[in-house]
């Protein structure tokens, strides 16, 4: 077993949308390259096309924008404009939305 696993872009996406009820604006859709799933953690490249959203997290994420621009406002808080090179954790219990205003692409690591 390979005990080294280079995050990059590989093979196939999985197609994908957020849920139709959770759109607020534009047709955003998504592509995801998950690299790694074990024991509840997920690492891959998450893409997404311009729109807006409703999100909410029970688990925990890291994030580093790789390209794109996205706003992040957390409900009762401020945006947050987010573009190449930026990282940032979402922890559980985050409520808001997610406004992709350039075609965004992030690396992610995930842990439920």
């Amino acid at each position: 077993m390979d005990l080294f696993l280079r995050i990059e872009v590989a093979g196939a996406p999985e197609e994908g949308a957020p849920a139709p009820e959770k759109v607020i604006t534009g047709d955003p859709r998504h592509r995801t390259w998950n690299l790694e799933e074990r024991d509840g953690l997920y690492a891959g490249v998450w893409e997404s096309t311009p729109g807006k959203w409703a999100i909410s997290y029970d688990e925990w994420e890291y994030c580093r924008i790789l390209s794109g621009r996205s706003v992040i406002s957390e409900d009762g808080g401020a945006a947050v404009e987010v573009g190449p090179g930026d990282g940032f954790v979402l922890r559980p219990g985050f409520r808001g939305t997610w406004e992709v205003l350039e075609t965004t692409r992030k690396e992610y690591v995930i842990r439920l």
